[in-house]
């Protein structure tokens, strides 16, 4: 059975050529296409939001596979390495001002949430929804896999060869070739 990378690497140079025709459209216009772009299913959805997000994000690898139904909010601080996956219903949002970093071969199972921004708080004479946010760089390093309706808050790595299991809360760095489950996240095995 052909491999998504099989299947890539094959149609890679029409792909780049479709992806340059689209980045001569102001950027605009180009997030636009993206939104509407969510939720075509099957090969040509999985095309279509690659061939867009390309020109839009910081960094896009080869092979990078966004199901239907993802919400990727501020795509322009979002970097992405080759093999990603991300499944339906996750939500990505780096704020204004954060980054969210993800390495190669990382899954992405369904209904994931990562961010990179945190509330602002301290003031008391201010809402707290009038404060903004601060930004911070979230990092899921290469081979990493993320379990369904997991959530990885702002700031937190997630190192090599880790395992998040599903609907756990990372509010702490995970360490390389970890498994790590609960609300919040702690370790419940090491690979070896």
């Amino acid at each position: 059975m052909e491999r998504g990378r099989d299947k890539f690497r094959k149609y890679k140079k029409i792909i780049c050529f479709f992806s340059k025709c689209v980045n001569i459209f102001p950027k605009k216009i180009r997030v636009k296409l993206f939104e509407t772009a969510r939720n075509i299913k099957g090969k040509k959805g999985i095309a279509a939001r690659y061939i867009i997000i390309k020109g839009l994000a910081k960094k896009c690898g080869d092979n990078v596979a966004i199901y239907p139904g993802v919400y990727i909010f501020n795509v322009q601080n979002l970097s992405l390495g080759n093999n990603v996956s991300i499944h339906q219903m996750s939500y990505i949002d780096s704020g204004s001002k954060g980054d969210i970093v993800i390495g190669n071969d990382v899954s992405i199972a369904h209904s994931v949430t990562i961010l990179a921004f945190n509330h602002k708080y301290d003031n008391l004479d201010i809402p707290i929804k009038d404060q903004g946010n601060n930004g911070l760089e979230t990092t899921i390093e290469d081979n990493v896999w993320i379990g369904a309706k997991a959530t990885i808050l702002a700031g937190k790595k997630i190192k090599t060869g880790a395992i998040v299991a599903a609907n756990c809360v990372v509010s702490r760095n995970v360490k390389e070739n970890t498994i790590v489950g609960g609300i919040p996240n702690k370790v419940l095995k090491e690979r070896r």
